[in-house]
């Protein structure tokens, strides 16, 4: 997007970033969000990705993913709420899906609550197929998680 001074742009987040991540986790996700501790911990383990979007210097969207030399997966993907509909999703995705390739990993693999309408339609769009569904993954709401996986070597497509 560069449509002049409200153009996105991504960056990796820095650990400065951490406290925002931390208070939009619990606006959008409540008792499943991860606590700020968690985050900051996770972050400096080093084997994930923490990637964000800004709008005129504001951080507006965001994404943790990350490959552990086998498995490259998508852990998290949020966007405010008054920028949704904005393409910053997309963008993130765009991105993961470059950084997937570049590893050349056979597949990306995401688990998505089964009630997010929004998430799986994306993910759908974007070549995601459902794999499995885990009974009761978001604690203490007791909602399914989909499992999802995008073959990304369209010779081992399923």
């Amino acid at each position: 997007m560069t449509d002049g001074p409200r153009a996105a742009r991504l960056r990796d987040l820095h650990e400065r970033d951490l406290a925002w991540m931390a208070g939009v986790e619990r606006d959008l996700f409540g008792l499943s969000a991860w606590s700020e501790t968690l985050i900051r911990e996770d972050f400096r383990y080093g084997g994930r990705r923490y990637r964000g979007v800004w709008i005129d210097d504001r951080p507006v969207a965001y994404a943790v993913y990350g490959f552990d030399g086998d498995a490259f997966s998508l852990l998290n993907l949020a966007v405010l709420p008054e920028h949704r509909g904005e393409g910053l999703a997309r963008m993130i995705m765009d991105d993961l899906l470059d950084e997937a390739r570049s590893l050349d990993v056979p597949d990306v693999w995401l688990e998505v609550a089964v009630t997010n309408e929004a998430a799986l339609a994306l993910y759908r769009s974007y070549g995601f197929e459902d794999v499995r569904v885990r009974r009761r993954y978001y604690q203490p709401e007791d909602v399914d998680a989909l499992v999802m996986r995008r073959a990304m070597r369209p010779d081992e497509a399923s």
